[in-house]
């Protein structure tokens, strides 16, 4: 389970075994989300937050992080994606220490 980003708390992963539509599960304090992106002609036209089956999802300034970050961050998750599940590269880490705008 690759991890790809930790803000304030908040953490970013694919899951291994992962399928599309591309997308990444937000975790913290034993919640979990799922922000799937929508891509058109190659291009993230949307991202839809979405609930885990079995999971509390993330609620207040939890999941506002995660949309932030996943919005500021699209293009980079289809990047690391690729690397990852196309490429069967490792992808590495950001841990971002700094508040997103």
């Amino acid at each position: 389970m690759p991890k790809l980003y930790e803000y304030f708390g908040l953490r970013i992963y694919f899951y291994a075994n992962e399928h599309e539509p591309v997308h990444v599960h937000g975790f913290y304090q034993g919640r979990e989300s799922k922000a799937e992106l929508v891509i058109e002609n190659g291009v993230v036209v949307g991202i839809r937050i979405l609930p885990v089956a079995g999971m509390r999802p993330l609620t207040g300034n939890a999941l506002a992080n995660f949309e932030l970050l996943v919005s500021r961050r699209a293009e980079d998750i289809v990047k690391k994606w690729i690397e990852f599940f196309v490429h069967r590269r490792p992808v590495n880490v950001e841990i971002i220490t700094r508040r997103i705008k």
